[in-house]
Order: structure tokens, then sequence, then C-alpha cells
């Protein structure tokens, strides 16, 4: 049966044009309903965007103050190109920048991946669409267009790999629903993230026609060179990408390993990646962790358990820190370091909740999911087994055969799939990587008559026709999940459009007023990653650290800003921040007295351990130290704080000091 080649092409050649036109019909429909679907779920997102924060009716500070998380540092340098004199002189601007971090001349571009922001400024500049859209309303409709772009590539994958458009609605269905877990567009539009998955998305989607055995020499060098393209790009505007595409080269390996690839593509697929870390290393300045990326590592051939290979999240970190931070998530070691425990205290860096489960599960995604994947892994180990034993797969694949497992394709997805899994049960930040193209798999695996017909080859079903069965189910149990979903989730969606929700900061709007009319320009202030970033966008003032977890310098600096929150005297405040050039320090409220169910995760509590502050009694905790917590004794206004700090500015959120530059000693 492999090798019919389905003679009746011959014996029906009159039918040639027909098959054709039928063929034709089916792809425009298919194009025309996944571009339908991401324009849609744009419009989607910018409704729900526009309701949730008030967006239109916001002044332009109470706009900027949306960009939460600190992801607000990247709009700035955008705004900051909007209004340079030229976009040559904003760009060497953003290179040698002397204004962001306080005594420290960094090369933004290459320091912050701000690539999207020089393409969308230049773009705004040179379209002359500063006549008729404001700026912010550009850049957020780039973000929400690169949306439209990710929705329409998960469409597009689930249908070539099923055959059918129907899978991509579905794909696209699951996705909105649980978008909660697909994306972070939702809070933090300017993160990199949202400007690189939807290139990588349409790099696995160009990938998967790639690998398809039947497959059309045009055709396969579109996909190759959309597989170039977005590989190049993905690489430009991400510094955590090259690690995606190790784990992603790392699922190709294993189909090169087990013969399921031919080599002639495997050998173009390790031109695309080198080509492509060679351009972004030039375009991002001679960037060193190109060079030590695991996926480089990968494909020259070195041992896979050497230090470059774990390299997780932070690009500019040593390999002795890497080592030190994985060692604590995976319970090998503890520490008393601040930085290390911070970072395993930020969410994405934690094990996600039972609750993600559960709203999938709810969703009806991860019972097909681990039904889906369970079929497609056992054919695929069957494929596998077979091939090692020196029996030859099928060249020429029909449905009668039922081997969806020697596809390289999908058995690429299951590994692609179950290694990304994997990492997202241990990493909650993993889930926007995963989630997707668990929505994208389960809808083709379910719309896919392959998948029906390898299970009824399993059963030898005989008393109906497999094939028939097959071709009715992959049509009937999508529609009613299309129609279940529909019924349940459709009222929800439609109330997010339709309600109101009250968003108001009115204490930071009040504190990004008072800097940027009471403060020096030239001023530096000292605070919190995340509020330091809405400082730098709102007012432009230098900050001592920024919202940025992928550089070891910065987190030093921010460490040492933190110690505000710690049990450490006057004078030692006073020097760390006069040593980092502070003129203005800002305490948080929510920080310094911050109470939460997890203690340990607290700023407070990091900073008294690694300032050695903790004190065991009797199986309790305490902290203990001869001087009291800086944030709540400064509030007193007494000696020898009011020597060294002048308040200047508080309300119920916020209390801003001036550092003062002459001591002067009260008592």
């Amino acid at each position: 049966k492999c090798e019919e080649e389905g003679g009746s092409v011959l014996k029906h050649g009159k039918r040639q044009p027909t098959v054709f036109l039928q063929r034709l019909v089916r792809v425009f429909f298919g194009c025309l309903a996944s571009v339908a679907c991401g324009m849609l779920y744009a419009v989607y997102l910018s409704t729900y965007h526009d309701r949730k924060f008030w967006f239109s009716t916001r002044q332009e500070l109470e706009r900027e103050i949306t960009f939460q998380g600190g992801s607000g540092v990247y709009y700035y340098y955008y705004k900051r190109l909007i209004a340079a004199p030229s976009f040559e002189r904003g760009f060497y601007e953003l290179v040698v920048d002397n204004r962001t971090v306080s005594g420290q001349t960094i090369n933004a571009v290459e320091r912050l991946s701000l690539y999207p922001e020089l393409i969308t400024s230049f773009i705004y500049r040179v379209t002359g669409s500063q006549d008729f859209v404001e700026p912010i309303y550009f850049y957020i409709g780039a973000v929400l267009g690169l949306q439209a772009v990710y929705v329409t590539a998960l469409f597009v994958c689930s249908w070539v790999m099923s055959g059918t458009w129907v899978a991509g609605m579905l794909a696209v269905a699951w996705y909105v629903i649980n978008r909660a877990d697909t994306t972070k567009v939702d809070h933090a539009i300017p993160l990199r993230d949202n400007w690189a998955l939807p290139y990588f998305s349409w790099q696995v989607t160009a990938l998967t026609g790639f690998l398809r055995n039947k497959i059309g020499s045009s055709t396969e060098m579109f996909c190759y060179l959309t597989m170039s393209a977005t590989t190049f790009t993905f690489l430009l505007v991400w510094e955590h990408s090259h690690y995606v595409l190790f784990i992603q080269g790392f699922c190709l390996f294993l189909l090169d390993s087990f013969d399921l690839v031919p080599p002639r593509k495997m050998a173009d697929i390790h031109k695309v990646y080198l080509s492509s870390l060679f351009l972004a290393y030039m375009f991002q300045f001679q960037n060193t962790a190109l060079l030590s990326s695991p996926l480089l590592s990968l494909l020259i051939g070195s041992v896979l358990a050497s230090e470059n290979c774990f390299q997780l999240g932070v690009s500019h970190m040593g390999s002795d820190f890497i080592l030190k931070f994985l060692e604590v998530k995976f319970g090998l070691n503890t520490t008393t370091d601040f930085v290390p425990n911070f970072l395993l205290c930020q969410e994405s860096f934690q094990t996600p909740g039972q609750d993600l489960f559960l709203r999938l599960t709810q969703a009806s995604v991860l019972p097909f999911y681990f039904l889906v994947l369970a079929v497609c892994l056992l054919s695929a180990l069957q494929a596998i087994y077979r091939r090692l034993s020196g029996q030859p797969l099928c060249k020429t694949y029909s449905l009668e055969n039922g081997g969806i497992g020697e596809k390289p394709e999908v058995v690429y997805h299951v590994f692609h799939t179950m290694l990304f899994g994997g990492l997202a049960l241990l990493f909650d930040g993993m889930k926007y990587l995963w989630t997707p193209y668990v929505c994208m798999f389960t809808a083709f695996g379910v719309c896919s008559p392959d998948l029906w017909m390898t299970v009824f080859k399993w059963l030898k079903l005989k008393s109906i026709h497999p094939v028939v069965l097959s071709l009715i189910l992959s049509t009937a149990v999508p529609t009613i999940i299309c129609f279940s979903l529909w019924r349940e989730f459709s009222p929800r969606v439609l109330a997010e459009l339709s309600e109101l929700q009250e968003f108001y900061d009115g204490d930071t709007v009040e504190l990004m007023s008072w800097i940027k009319s009471q403060a020096p320009v030239a001023a530096v202030f000292a605070g919190s990653p995340q509020l330091l970033g809405a400082v730098k966008l709102c007012s432009g003032s230098a900050v001592t650290s920024l919202p940025l977890y992928s550089d070891i310098n910065l987190l030093k600096r921010t460490e040492d800003t933190y110690q505000v929150y710690a049990m450490r005297s006057a004078e030692d405040i006073y020097k760390l921040l006069t040593a980092q050039k502070t003129n203005y320090v800002i305490i948080e409220e929510s920080i310094c007295s911050e109470l939460t169910i997890n203690k340990g995760c607290r700023i407070k509590d990091l900073l008294d351990i690694s300032n050695g502050h903790i004190v065991y009694d009797k199986g309790e905790i305490y902290s203990f130290s001869k001087y009291g917590r800086f944030c709540h004794e400064i509030k007193m206004n007494y000696s020898p704080y009011t020597n060294y700090f002048t308040r200047v500015f508080w309300n119920r959120s916020y209390h801003v000091y001036k550092v003062n530059s002459v001591i002067s000693f009260q008592y």
C-alpha cells in the first residue's frame, strides 16, 4: 500500500481541473477565514483594552501608567525616538545612552532589545502617521496587529497539519478562551515576548510545512524563506529567543537521530539557524550572549550537558550564577543571596498553580490534548521502532495506512509540546509558549481523519468502514466542541467587551505629576524596578536601575536600592544611595507593609535573609537587628534619619525623600 501512487489520476485526467478548482476554493476560503479570525481578534483586544483602562478618555500621563509591570520603559524609548530631531540622531542617542541608568553609559538597543521600537518609530516617521494618529495608538496598534498575525499563524499551522481549516477556527477559539494563559498582552503591551512570539508562531508554521513529505519544490522554497526571515526576526527582537530555538533545535535533533527527516532538510534548517544567529549577532552589536547560546552549542555538536546548555532565561549572567540559580530552583542547594532568591520569587520562575490546569480543563482543551498527544506519541513510537528495526516507512502516505506518527511534522510537534509542557510544569512563564501550541495541536488532532484512522487501525474496526467513520468523526467532534464552547464562553467574552472596568491609580498619577513638575530635570531616582520603569516613561528622569532581570549588574543595583526596606542604619542606606548618585528615593507602602501568605518571597524577608537578620527560635523564624526597618523608621522624622534625608512628597502609597547633598546633624 505504501508504494501505490494512485493510478486513478491517469484514468480520470479529465477530473484534474475540477479537483484543482476545488482545492483552490478551499484554500481561498481557508485563507479568508484565517485572516478574518486574526482581524477579529485584534479588534476584540483593542476594544477590551479600551474598556479595561478607559484608555480613550484618559490623559497622556494616565495612559502611560497603564503599561504595567515596568514594561513602560520600552515605550519610553519609542517616545524618545519620536521626539528626536531625526531618526539617525535618536538611534545614536540610544546606542550611547547616558540618560537612563545613573552613572552608566549603556547601549540601550542591545541591552533592552529595542529593535521593535526602532522599526515602529521609523515606520511612524516615514509614513507621515503623526498627521492623523497619536504615537501611543500607533504603538499599541502595532502590537495588537502582531497578535492578529499570531492567531493567524496558529490557524494556518493547525490547518496545514489537519487538512481542514475547521481545525484553525477551533484553535483560535481555544486560544481566545484561554487568553489569560496564552498571552500577557492584556496588561503589559510593550513586553518583548508580545513582539517576538508572533514571529515564532510563523516560524513554527513554516517549519511544519517544510518538514512535510508531500510538498512541492515551490512550496518548500516558500516555507524555507519564511522560516529564514522569521527566525532572524525572532532572534532580533527578544533576548531570550535563542533559548526557545534551542528547545526547537533539540526536537529536530531527535527527529534526525531517528532518521525521520531527510538529511538535506536538516542541513537546510541548520543553515537557517546559523545564518540567523550570525546576522542577529551583527545587528545586536556583537552580542556575546549569542556566541555562548545553547543553540549554537547544539549546532556545532558540543556536549548538550555543558555549561552553555544551562543558560535559562538570563542572557548576560555568568555560568556560575546560572548553576547556582538552577540548584536552588530544583532543591539541590540553598542560598542566602538576594538576587537568586529574588528571581525565584518572580511569578514567571515559580511553579504554576493547579488553577492553570483547572482552567484548561474547564475549556475542554486539556482532556482532548492528552488524548491527541497519547495517540500521536504511540504512533510515533511505532514508527521509530520500525525505523530502528530497519523497516522502511511509507513514502506516500494515505488515509488507509492509519499511521499518523509517520508524519515528521506530527512527530516534531509531539516533541515540541512535550518539552515545552515539561518546562511549563517548572516555570509558570513558560505557559505562554506552551498553551498556544496546546490549542493548535489539540485542534489539529480532533479534526484530523488520520488520527481517528490510526485509532481504528489499532482497534481493528470492521463493522463500519474505518475511513468513512474517520471522516465523519473528524467533522462531528470539532463541530460539537465548537458549539459547546460557543454556548458556554461566548456570553463571557461579550460581557468583557460591554463591561466598563474601573482602573485608576490616582496615587501613581499624583506621584508622576509631582516628579514632572517639581523635580529637577537632571534628578536621579531610586525605587523598585517596576516603579522606576514608570518614572522613566512618564518623566524621562535618570534612574538607578531598570526592570530588566537578565542583567546581573542591574540586579545588584536593584538589591542595593531595595535596602531601604531592610533593617539597616540611616548611614548605610545613605552610602548605598549616594554611590548610585541618587537624588531622590521613593519608598512604596505596598512593599514596606507587604502582607502575603508566602512570606518567604516578600522583599523585606529576602533582604533579612541575605543580610543575616534572620533568627530561628524553637521552630519559629524572626527578623532581628539592632536597627529598625528603614522604611518604617524614616517616617518617624527624627535623627539620624533627618540628617541624611528630607521628605518632599507623600501620599497613601508613596513617600519621596531627597537625599541630602550636605549632611546636617540634628539632635
